[in-house]
Parts: structure tokens; C-alpha cells; sequence
């Protein structure tokens, strides 16, 4: 557990109704949530808090007539793909990988979409579920699914950025509102693989900001010595409109050598900005097994340059809690993941929204004295 007063799931797989999914009726065969989980967060107009779920849609029985097969959006609709079992590895429960090329290729066992959820002004209670906003593939660049909502309010408008995941890239799509509840689609923003794409909540000299993580198979090592560690990293991006996006030159968060908690790393909430600078709420990946550790840390941020990192904290601000899923201990299938997506400025403490076990949603209240 985290330590802190308030901290509990407060959405999951049985608060799915998948008669009103995106997929339902388009399937011969049956599917159920694997996971719904992590929440991009919002304050809405009424003080409401709004939560942007990822629901990930699987197939009860995947494999059968000697094939795995796998949900993919085609032209409107949703069909099946089937692939002959000698031909995959299904180790992983999320996903299997197929055989035999010369790089990693690989399939999902479940299709994601994402879910509007109002809480209450603390984000304890749901107030409604928005099924008629949900966002869902509509082109073939996101086939495979919609992932990973992370939503900023920036003026008066509301920026969503959403992975998008095909056969023909693995990008990032931008969504906006003028309401922060109905979402229309604006375009592919970045055209790399990258999962964590996190604008931050106000301009910086004029110009939108945003945290990415690019990843690939290769990467450069630091000479011996350094403080760093060679990997995954938090880079940053400047834009004069949100939809066209230029690499920083300086890098942002890197991996400590010194840490093994946090091998990996990648952005976790929109930094808001604080007395202290940009408050950034990160995810620390500890290698262990197929999936790993996930726990979550923070950074503060220079306000003017957030290329300039004045603290972190090396200790793990959220853990996964197993007294939380113990309730729904029959549908775990990771284990040891909090994956923080979401936060909210009430007064004397933040309200976070996380993904916990990459099945539900956790909400923690943290005081602000957390990161004095």
C-alpha cells in the first residue's frame, strides 16, 4: 500500500457494459474485459472529475480450431484474424508474438477502447459512464486498438493524446474538446512508436511543451562512469499549435545508473505546474520475469526551462497495492504494476488516477506535502 488516507479502486472490469462496446454485436464469438485501467484525468466544467478509461476487450477463448486469433477494426467493422498456434509465442497474456522474422513482431490478445467515466469532485464516486462518448478505432492507422488516454487541459481547450497501434505504425493520435467530455479526433501527431506522449497543462514562451518516450531495440551507450543509464527515457517536444511537434535538443528525464528500480522509464502524468516548478509524475520499470516492476516517482521541473530538472525523488511514490485487486484476485493476470496516468489540483492535496495491475482504476489522494 501507498501509505496515504485515501486510496482505492474505484472502476474495473465488472463496471464494463459490454452490450454497449463498440464491438458488441460485430464478433461470432464471445470477449470480456482483461482490463480497464489506465485513466487519463480531468476536471470538468461542473467540478466533476472525469476519467478517460482504456478498456481492453478480449476474446473469452482466443485459441481454438488449432489457431490464436485476435480482434482487429477493418473498413467499420470489427473481424477476427487467426494465426496457426506453431507459429506464435504466448507468454505474455497481454499480447503473443509471431515467429520466425528477422525482428520482433507481434499481435494483441485484446482490443483497446476508451471509456468516459464522471466521478464526483473527489473521484471516489462515479457519477455517470458515457458510453455514447467513447472513443474507438475509426482508421487503419489504429487497427489494433486506442491506448493510454492522457488528457491536459491547456486555456480553455481540453488535449487528449491517445497510442494508436497498427501494422503500419505504432503512433500517437491527438483528440480535443471544448468541454473536456466530448472528444473529436485532430490528426497523427507523432509517427513513432511512442507510448507516452504527455502535454504539459500551460504554455511555456508561448509555445505547447510535451514529454515523450520514443522507444526502439537499439540504444547507445554512456561512457563508464556516468550517472546515466542507456534505455528508454522521458524526452521533451515543443509545438506552435499541439498538432506539429519538434524534438527538444535537451534531453529530459534519464535513468539513474545508480537505480535499478528504474531500468525503464516513461511519463506518467501532464506536468502541472507548482510553486516549485512543473510537477511530473513518472513510471520506473524494475526488470523482473516478462512484464516487470512498475511503481511510480515524481520530478519537479524548471518552469522556464523544463529541460532543466531540479529534483527527483529516487523513492517510489506509489507501489502496487495487493489489498486493492485482492477483491478481484480471480481476474489478476500481471502483477506488481502501477501505472499513474492522471492528476488533479484540490487544495491541499492532488487527486491521481492510475492503473493498478493493468485492471482497474486506483484513485490516491496525495498531499501536497508529499513532494515538500
Amino acid at each position: 500500500m501507498s501509505g496515504f488516507p485515501v486510496d482505492r479502486l474505484v472502476f474495473g472490469p465488472d463496471d464494463v457494459d459490454l452490450w454497449r462496446s463498440p464491438l458488441a454485436g460485430q464478433l461470432d464469438a464471445d470477449t470480456y474485459v482483461l482490463g480497464a485501467f489506465n485513466p487519463g484525468l480531468t476536471r470538468l466544467p461542473n467540478g466533476n472529475l472525469a476519467i478517460f478509461v482504456r478498456v481492453a476487450e478480449a476474446l473469452r477463448q482466443p485459441i481454438f480450431d488449432g489457431h490464436i486469433h485476435a480482434i482487429r477494426w477493418h473498413e467499420g467493422k470489427f473481424v477476427l484474424d487467426a494465426w496457426p498456434l506453431e507459429l506464435v509465442d504466448t507468454s505474455d497474456p497481454r499480447k503473443f508474438l509471431i515467429r520466425g522474422g528477422r525482428w520482433k513482431v507481434m499481435a494483441l490478445t485484446s482490443l483497446s477502447w476508451i471509456l468516459p467515466v464522471e466521478l464526483t469532485p473527489d473521484g471516489l464516486e462515479v457519477v455517470a459512464v458515457h458510453y455514447d462518448k467513447a472513443i474507438a478505432p475509426q482508421g487503419s492507422f489504429q487497427c489494433y486498438g486506442v491506448e493510454d488516454a492522457r488528457v491536459s487541459k491547456v486555456g480553455d481547450r481540453w488535449l487528449m493524446t491517445t497510442c494508436s497501434v497498427s501494422p503500419e505504425r505504432h503512433s500517437t493520435t491527438l483528440y480535443s474538446s471544448r468541454n473536456g467530455l466530448d472528444f473529436a479526433f485532430e490528426d497523427v501527431v507523432l509517427d513513432h512508436q511512442n507510448k507516452d506522449m504527455l502535454i504539459f497543462e500551460g504554455l511555456i514562451g508561448g509555445k505547447f511543451w510535451a514529454q515523450t518516450r520514443p522507444l526502439g531495440d537499439l540504444y547507445f551507450a554512456y561512457p563508464p562512469g556516468s550517472e546515466w543509464r542507456a534505455g528508454p527515457a522521458i524526452n521533451l517536444a515543443t509545438s506552435p499549435d499541439a498538432l506539429h511537434w519538434k524534438p527538444h535538443r535537451e534531453p529530459g528525464i534519464r535513468p539513474h545508473a545508480a537505480t535499478i528500480a528504474t531500468a525503464r522509464m516513461g511519463g506518467g502524468t501532464p506536468p502541472i505546474l507548482t510553486d516549485q516548478g512543473w510537477l511530473t509524475l513518472w513510471h520506473g520499470v524494475e526488470p523482473k520475469e516478462i512484464v516487470g516492476i512498475y511503481r511510480t516517482y515524481w520530478s519537479i521541473l524548471d518552469r522556464d526551462d523544463p529541460a532543466k530538472v531540479l529534483r527527483t525523488e529516487h523513492r517510489p511514490l506509489l507501489e502496487a497495492a495487493p489489498d486493492l485487486t485482492r477483491p478481484i484476485e480471480d481476474k489478476m493476470y500481471v502483477r506488481d504494476v502501477v501505472f499513474t496516468t492522471g492528476i488533479a489540483d484540490v487544495g491541499d492535496h492532488y487527486v491521481v488516477a492510475s492503473g493498478e495491475a493493468d485492471l482497474a482504476c486506483r484513485i490516491t489522494h496525495i498531499p501536497k506535502s508529499a513532494f515538500a
